[in-house]
């Protein structure tokens, strides 16, 4: 007997030990009856929102989610291998590894002294933050070319530097914008090149003298694992990026980015752990004033909270994740687009699960409209899921103003 066919009637038994009727526990999680017989006869599957929502309420701290779980649910990107991203800065182009000297990548022409000098390196770093800027405001698509020729010319400014010092520092400048390069191609929806850009960028800041940014490369790599929905790959890779040499705020990265994985998976106690953690080790003087450019979000002005509020919902806790996420909302700057439609179509989601249909979709309306301006492939995982959960609610006229507009983001973009 498969694990799925075993939901329903541990559903029931969970259910009956808690000492509730059916009517009861349908009204508790806002899911019809019906529905509900069905599942716990085994004549219909429950969806991974609805396990990780019986799983909380009744308990089972990951146990009727591990029963419901199926292969090839929901994920933000193709499991189909694309071709190689034409982005990609190849590790022989960039330098030598572990020799700190670099490969002349063609930027001087030969026999003319070279005009990059010193004195540009503010206004690459001055370039690098307009470019995460308008990352919350522009299609990555249109930010990946740019980014790309940032990267390769920076790169040449570190391979024409005379000094040890601003080559070192050049280095590790180049490798945040190959990092940041990886982020705007996952959010593109090419997860190959992500995690391509991320090797180049942990490769980069080595070669630079700092050691740290590899560790960081296993958080990225876990966040493209959290949305391929793999949570033991993901808890696994942020593991790894803990230990205690490290700075604390990739520390403090990691462990949020474990809590999501342990969320995923339904482990309560395990997340709430991790996010304990990522609190203290966040919430650091050390943390604070790390070195700039910043690691991770420069937008979110609490991450740990946020990132509690991200799991709750996935905990199947959806009126204590809206709670959380309706103050920490409310918190980001409005010129924040990208970040204002991650955590908001989440928040969207979890009214959305708490029943406050109308609120959900009041939400969901302003976000939509921001999609056509800052695409995401991420994003779009909650977009879809937010679709399914609104589905059971089709008598409402809100819910049925929105679906066309919901259909529009999610239908395959053509060239």
């Amino acid at each position: 007997m498969s694990t799925t066919s075993l939901f329903g009637p541990e559903l029931r038994r969970l259910r009956q030990e808690a000492g509730l009727t059916l009517t009861e526990f349908a009204a508790a999680l806002n899911y019809d009856k019906g529905h509900l017989s069905k599942v716990e006869r085994g004549e219909r599957l429950a969806s991974p929102e609805l396990a990780q929502r019986c799983d909380a309420f009744l308990g089972a701290n990951g146990q009727l989610h591990g029963l419901a779980v199926r292969p090839g649910t929901d994920s933000c990107t193709s499991k189909t291998p694309t071709a190689p991203s034409p982005w990609l800065v190849g590790r022989r182009e960039l330098l030598a590894a572990g020799t700190g000297a670099l490969i002349d990548l063609g930027l001087k022409r030969a026999g003319q002294p070279s005009p990059v000098t010193d004195p540009l390196l503010p206004s690459f770093h001055a370039q690098f933050g307009q470019l995460r800027r308008l990352g919350q405001s522009t299609a990555p698509k249109v930010l990946l070319p740019l980014l790309e020729i940032q990267t390769r010319t920076v790169t040449g400014l570190a391979a024409d530097s005379s000094s040890a010092a601003t080559r070192a520092s050049t280095l590790l400048l180049a490798s945040r914008f190959a990092e940041f390069t990886g982020w705007m191609a996952q959010e593109a929806g090419d997860s190959r090149a992500a995690l391509g850009w991320t090797a180049e960028a942990a490769e980069l800041a080595r070669a630079g003298g700092d050691p740290y940014l590899g560790s960081y490369a296993l958080v990225r790599r876990a966040l493209v694992t959290l949305y391929g929905g793999d949570a033991v790959g993901t808890v696994g890779l942020a593991r790894r990026a803990q230990s205690g040499e490290l700075p604390p705020r990739i520390r403090g990265l990691a462990a949020q980015r474990e809590a999501q994985g342990h969320a995923l998976a339904g482990e309560e106690r395990a997340c709430l752990r991790s996010l304990e953690r990522a609190r203290e080790l966040l919430g650091s003087d050390d943390a604070r004033s790390g070195a700039d450019p910043v690691i991770g979000t420069t937008h979110v002005s609490d991450p740990a909270a946020m990132t509690t509020g991200w799991c709750l919902y996935d905990l199947g806790r959806p009126k204590a994740a809206a709670d959380v996420l309706d103050q920490e909302c409310r918190r980001l700057p409005p010129h924040a687009l990208r970040t204002r439609a991650r955590y908001g179509f989440r928040r969207s989601l979890a009214h959305a699960a708490s029943g406050e249909v109308e609120h959900a979709c009041t939400i969901a309306g302003e976000l939509l409209g921001l999609m056509p301006v800052v695409p995401s492939a991420t994003v779009n995982s909650d977009v879809r899921r937010l679709a399914r959960e609104l589905s059971r609610f089709r008598s409402s006229r809100s819910v049925r103003d929105l679906q066309p507009v919901l259909a529009r983001v999610l239908a395959p973009a053509h060239d």
